[in-house]
Protein backbone atom coordinates (compact mmCIF):
# COMPACT_ATOMS: atom_id res chain seq x y z
CA UNK A 1 0.00 0.00 0.00
CA UNK A 2 0.93 3.65 -0.90
CA UNK A 3 3.20 5.19 2.00
CA UNK A 4 1.58 8.88 2.02
CA UNK A 5 3.27 10.09 5.23
CA UNK A 6 6.44 9.49 3.30
CA UNK A 7 6.16 11.36 0.18
CA UNK A 8 7.76 14.54 -0.36
CA UNK A 9 6.18 18.06 0.91
CA UNK A 10 7.39 20.95 -1.20
CA UNK A 11 5.75 23.40 0.98
CA UNK A 12 9.09 23.73 2.86
CA UNK A 13 8.19 24.66 6.72
CA UNK A 14 9.43 22.45 9.10
CA UNK A 15 7.31 20.92 12.65
CA UNK A 16 8.74 21.19 15.60
CA UNK A 17 6.07 18.79 16.98
CA UNK A 18 4.09 15.69 15.65
CA UNK A 19 2.98 13.15 17.45
CA UNK A 20 0.40 11.56 19.77
CA UNK A 21 -1.36 13.34 22.52
CA UNK A 22 -3.46 12.48 25.55
CA UNK A 23 -2.77 8.41 25.28
CA UNK A 24 -4.27 6.82 28.23
CA UNK A 25 -2.54 3.99 29.02
CA UNK A 26 -1.77 1.47 31.56
CA UNK A 27 1.92 1.06 33.05
CA UNK A 28 4.54 -0.19 35.70
CA UNK A 29 6.55 2.24 37.55
CA UNK A 30 9.20 1.81 39.70
CA UNK A 31 8.03 0.70 43.80
CA UNK A 32 10.47 0.75 46.16
CA UNK A 33 8.68 -1.68 48.49
CA UNK A 34 7.12 -3.69 45.89
CA UNK A 35 9.38 -2.97 42.98
CA UNK A 36 7.17 -2.50 40.66
CA UNK A 37 3.00 -0.90 41.12
CA UNK A 38 0.62 -0.40 38.45
CA UNK A 39 -0.78 2.55 37.48
CA UNK A 40 -2.19 4.57 34.21
CA UNK A 41 -0.75 7.21 32.22
CA UNK A 42 -1.62 10.07 30.31
CA UNK A 43 1.00 10.19 27.76
CA UNK A 44 2.21 12.98 24.73
CA UNK A 45 4.82 11.25 22.53
CA UNK A 46 6.89 13.29 19.84
CA UNK A 47 9.06 13.81 16.96
CA UNK A 48 10.49 16.77 15.17
CA UNK A 49 9.14 16.93 11.01
CA UNK A 50 11.82 18.07 8.55
CA UNK A 51 10.22 20.27 6.28
CA UNK A 52 10.78 17.55 3.02
CA UNK A 53 7.90 14.85 5.15
CA UNK A 54 4.72 15.25 4.70
CA UNK A 55 3.90 13.50 7.72
CA UNK A 56 4.67 11.15 10.22
CA UNK A 57 3.88 7.14 11.47
CA UNK A 58 1.56 7.76 14.52
CA UNK A 59 1.07 3.69 14.73
CA UNK A 60 4.71 3.79 15.44
CA UNK A 61 4.76 6.03 18.87
CA UNK A 62 2.04 3.45 19.91
CA UNK A 63 3.80 0.62 18.83
CA UNK A 64 7.05 1.01 20.84
CA UNK A 65 5.50 2.57 23.81
CA UNK A 66 3.24 -0.83 24.15
CA UNK A 67 6.79 -2.57 24.28
CA UNK A 68 7.62 -0.60 27.48
CA UNK A 69 4.63 -0.03 29.40
CA UNK A 70 4.83 -3.16 31.64
CA UNK A 71 7.98 -1.74 32.81
CA UNK A 72 8.24 2.02 32.53
CA UNK A 73 11.59 3.28 34.73
CA UNK A 74 13.07 6.48 34.50
CA UNK A 75 15.70 5.25 32.33
CA UNK A 76 13.18 2.65 30.47
CA UNK A 77 11.34 6.08 29.17
CA UNK A 78 14.13 7.55 27.97
CA UNK A 79 15.15 4.39 25.87
CA UNK A 80 11.24 4.17 24.66
CA UNK A 81 11.98 7.61 23.15
CA UNK A 82 15.32 6.90 21.42
CA UNK A 83 13.65 4.34 19.74
CA UNK A 84 10.65 6.28 18.54
CA UNK A 85 13.29 9.12 17.23
CA UNK A 86 15.54 5.93 15.07
CA UNK A 87 12.24 4.42 14.03
CA UNK A 88 11.22 7.57 12.13
CA UNK A 89 14.03 8.95 11.25
CA UNK A 90 13.66 12.19 13.29
CA UNK A 91 16.55 14.45 15.00
CA UNK A 92 14.86 14.46 18.18
CA UNK A 93 12.32 12.48 19.94
CA UNK A 94 10.78 14.17 23.84
CA UNK A 95 7.29 13.43 25.45
CA UNK A 96 5.83 13.09 28.96
CA UNK A 97 3.79 10.71 30.97
CA UNK A 98 2.18 12.05 34.02
CA UNK A 99 0.19 9.11 36.43
CA UNK A 100 -1.07 8.87 40.07
CA UNK A 101 1.97 7.27 42.18
CA UNK A 102 0.80 5.51 45.65
CA UNK A 103 2.32 4.84 48.76
CA UNK A 104 0.90 2.81 51.73
CA UNK A 105 1.37 5.12 54.61
CA UNK A 106 0.56 4.61 58.82
CA UNK A 107 -0.92 7.16 60.94
CA UNK A 108 1.41 8.91 63.05
CA UNK A 109 -0.23 7.26 66.22
CA UNK A 110 -2.90 4.57 65.69
CA UNK A 111 -0.56 3.45 62.68
CA UNK A 112 -3.77 3.04 60.69
CA UNK A 113 -2.89 1.87 56.72
CA UNK A 114 -3.92 3.83 54.03
CA UNK A 115 -2.91 4.80 50.99
CA UNK A 116 -2.40 8.16 49.61
CA UNK A 117 -1.81 9.08 46.05
CA UNK A 118 0.77 11.65 44.77
CA UNK A 119 1.07 12.84 40.84
CA UNK A 120 4.03 12.48 39.14
CA UNK A 121 5.44 13.74 35.35
CA UNK A 122 7.93 11.52 33.45
CA UNK A 123 9.36 14.74 30.51
CA UNK A 124 12.39 13.32 28.56
CA UNK A 125 13.81 14.72 25.36
CA UNK A 126 16.74 12.61 23.17
CA UNK A 127 18.72 13.50 20.18
CA UNK A 128 21.79 12.16 18.31
CA UNK A 129 23.95 14.18 21.00
CA UNK A 130 22.17 13.80 23.93
CA UNK A 131 19.53 12.94 26.43
CA UNK A 132 17.00 15.31 29.17
CA UNK A 133 15.17 14.10 32.01
CA UNK A 134 12.93 15.88 34.34
CA UNK A 135 10.97 14.08 37.07
CA UNK A 136 7.91 15.95 38.88
CA UNK A 137 5.95 14.75 41.83
CA UNK A 138 3.19 16.85 43.45
CA UNK A 139 2.74 16.26 47.06
CA UNK A 140 0.23 17.32 49.41
CA UNK A 141 0.76 19.07 52.41
CA UNK A 142 -0.54 20.88 55.48
CA UNK A 143 0.62 24.22 56.58
CA UNK A 144 0.21 26.99 59.27
CA UNK A 145 0.31 30.46 58.96
CA UNK A 146 3.19 31.78 61.25
CA UNK A 147 1.50 35.09 60.85
CA UNK A 148 -2.00 33.95 62.25
CA UNK A 149 -0.13 31.79 65.70
CA UNK A 150 1.76 35.04 66.26
CA UNK A 151 -1.14 37.73 66.63
CA UNK A 152 -4.29 34.74 67.84
CA UNK A 153 -4.65 34.35 71.38
CA UNK A 154 -6.29 30.86 70.47
CA UNK A 155 -5.65 28.88 67.49
CA UNK A 156 -4.22 30.23 63.81
CA UNK A 157 -5.34 29.43 60.40
CA UNK A 158 -4.16 26.20 58.56
CA UNK A 159 -4.45 25.14 54.89
CA UNK A 160 -3.36 22.00 52.52
CA UNK A 161 -1.01 23.14 50.17
CA UNK A 162 0.58 21.52 46.91
CA UNK A 163 4.53 21.11 47.13
CA UNK A 164 5.95 20.36 43.61
CA UNK A 165 9.00 19.63 42.70
CA UNK A 166 10.64 19.11 39.32
CA UNK A 167 14.09 17.55 39.16
CA UNK A 168 17.13 16.94 35.87
CA UNK A 169 18.76 13.94 37.17
CA UNK A 170 21.31 11.38 35.76
CA UNK A 171 21.64 9.48 38.59
CA UNK A 172 18.80 6.38 40.07
CA UNK A 173 16.67 7.50 42.85
CA UNK A 174 13.27 6.48 44.44
CA UNK A 175 10.38 9.02 44.33
CA UNK A 176 9.50 7.77 48.27
CA UNK A 177 12.69 9.29 49.49
CA UNK A 178 11.57 13.16 47.23
CA UNK A 179 8.33 12.94 48.54
CA UNK A 180 8.91 11.92 52.17
CA UNK A 181 12.28 15.14 52.20
CA UNK A 182 9.09 17.01 50.63
CA UNK A 183 6.38 16.10 53.43
CA UNK A 184 8.76 16.61 56.60
CA UNK A 185 9.48 20.24 55.03
CA UNK A 186 5.90 21.45 55.45
CA UNK A 187 3.87 21.66 58.93
CA UNK A 188 2.60 18.88 58.41
CA UNK A 189 2.20 15.66 56.11
CA UNK A 190 -1.57 14.08 54.37
CA UNK A 191 -2.89 10.98 55.59
CA UNK A 192 -6.16 9.18 53.94
CA UNK A 193 -7.11 7.81 57.42
CA UNK A 194 -6.88 9.42 60.96
CA UNK A 195 -8.15 8.55 64.19
CA UNK A 196 -8.78 11.17 67.07
CA UNK A 197 -5.06 10.28 68.43
CA UNK A 198 -3.91 10.89 65.03
CA UNK A 199 -6.22 14.06 64.31
CA UNK A 200 -4.56 15.46 67.94
CA UNK A 201 -1.15 14.73 66.58
CA UNK A 202 -1.30 16.17 63.20
CA UNK A 203 -3.14 19.16 64.59
CA UNK A 204 -0.13 19.90 67.36
CA UNK A 205 2.58 18.93 64.84
CA UNK A 206 1.70 21.65 62.36
CA UNK A 207 0.76 24.59 65.35
CA UNK A 208 4.40 23.33 66.62
CA UNK A 209 6.22 24.02 63.13
CA UNK A 210 4.40 26.84 60.96
CA UNK A 211 5.22 27.63 57.73
CA UNK A 212 4.27 30.31 55.14
CA UNK A 213 4.50 29.46 51.83
CA UNK A 214 7.63 30.98 51.46
CA UNK A 215 9.17 28.87 54.00
CA UNK A 216 8.03 26.00 52.26
CA UNK A 217 9.88 26.59 49.47
CA UNK A 218 13.00 27.54 51.12
CA UNK A 219 12.75 24.00 53.54
CA UNK A 220 12.19 22.12 50.43
CA UNK A 221 15.20 23.45 48.86
CA UNK A 222 17.93 22.98 51.70
CA UNK A 223 16.45 18.87 51.38
CA UNK A 224 16.74 18.70 48.19
CA UNK A 225 20.44 20.23 47.98
CA UNK A 226 21.34 17.73 51.31
CA UNK A 227 19.36 15.00 49.47
CA UNK A 228 21.30 11.62 50.35
CA UNK A 229 18.80 9.19 48.04
CA UNK A 230 20.55 9.65 44.87
CA UNK A 231 24.14 8.38 43.43
CA UNK A 232 24.96 12.55 42.92
CA UNK A 233 23.01 15.72 43.41
CA UNK A 234 20.44 16.75 41.10
CA UNK A 235 21.93 18.56 37.90
CA UNK A 236 19.26 21.35 38.60
CA UNK A 237 15.68 21.16 41.01
CA UNK A 238 12.41 23.77 41.06
CA UNK A 239 9.94 24.24 44.14
CA UNK A 240 6.93 25.27 43.88
CA UNK A 241 4.32 25.62 46.62
CA UNK A 242 0.94 26.63 46.53
CA UNK A 243 -1.40 27.03 49.61
CA UNK A 244 -5.14 26.82 49.48
CA UNK A 245 -6.07 29.75 51.41
CA UNK A 246 -8.41 28.83 54.19
CA UNK A 247 -9.71 32.70 55.42
CA UNK A 248 -8.36 34.44 51.88
CA UNK A 249 -10.50 34.07 48.92
CA UNK A 250 -7.34 33.75 47.14
CA UNK A 251 -4.06 30.87 47.11
CA UNK A 252 -0.61 31.66 48.48
CA UNK A 253 2.31 30.92 45.83
CA UNK A 254 6.25 30.71 46.12
CA UNK A 255 8.41 29.29 43.57
CA UNK A 256 12.44 28.85 43.05
CA UNK A 257 14.98 26.79 41.00
CA UNK A 258 18.31 25.67 41.78
CA UNK A 259 19.61 28.54 39.49
CA UNK A 260 18.46 31.36 41.30
CA UNK A 261 20.19 29.86 44.46
CA UNK A 262 23.94 29.14 42.21
CA UNK A 263 23.23 32.89 41.16
CA UNK A 264 23.71 34.08 45.10
CA UNK A 265 26.33 31.38 45.91
CA UNK A 266 23.50 29.60 47.29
Amino acid sequence: MIDIQSTPDTREIPLRKVGVKNLKYPVKVLDKINRLQSTAATVNLFVNLPHDYKGTHMSRFIETFHRYHHDMGMKRFLDMLEEIRLSLKAERAFGTMEFPFFMTKHAPVSGAESVMEYTCTYEGEVTGDGQNFFVSVAIPVTTLCPCSKAISEKGAHNQRGIVTVKLQNKSFFWIEDVIEAVEQSASCDLYSILKRPDEKFVTEHAYENPRFVEDVVREVCIALKNFTGAEKPFDWFSVECENFESIHNHNAYAYTASTDLEEIGG
